[in-house]
């Protein structure tokens, strides 16, 4: 029997020490889909040019998307028995993706963002084989679903630089 720092008994055939790890994990995810969602809104707003319509549109699209992937995480965490974080402060400390320390044009807007997908991409890779090993489907499924849409979504821009 798992018990939480709640007191609070976990028995849902994960131990606690691969529940802590999955966590350890999803939170390194949690952070750079925030970072990703964060980014993505600043082009959103900030974006110009002559494919402005089209990019402000996309990239609201994109960060709507980001923000149900956020809760989504953040609510997987918590699910496993584990604090999510939740400041700007533990995300950047867990994030790979960087924040922007300039005002790209729009064509590198859609550059950096191709690579941020393919880096949340990578780090779940990276939470795949802790999840697997813990025989955690549940987590397998978003680490699934979360790897399609970024797959996807990395094509499509860097279809727009081709």
């Amino acid at each position: 029997m798992v018990t939480a720092a709640n007191d609070i008994d976990i028995e849902m055939g994960i131990t606690a020490g691969e529940r802590s790890a999955v966590a350890r994990g999803l939170s390194r995810l949690l952070a750079d889909t925030y970072t990703l969602y964060l980014k993505t809104h600043n082009y959103h707003w900030n974006v110009t040019g002559p494919m402005f319509s089209s990019l402000h549109l996309m990239f609201e699209t994109e960060y709507m998307e980001l923000a149900l992937a956020v809760d989504e995480i953040a609510e997987r965490i918590r699910a496993l028995g584990v604090r999510t974080p939740a400041s700007y402060r533990e995300f950047s400390a867990l994030a790979v993706i960087a924040e922007d320390t300039d005002a790209p044009d729009a064509t590198e807007m859609i550059r950096r963002l191709g690579k941020d997908q393919e880096a949340v991409v990578r780090v779940a890779r990276e939470v795949f084989p802790v999840a697997e090993a813990a025989h955690d489907q549940s987590t397998l499924d978003l680490l699934t679903r979360r790897m399609q849409i970024h797959e996807k979504t990395a094509w499509m821009l860097r279809s727009l630089l081709q």
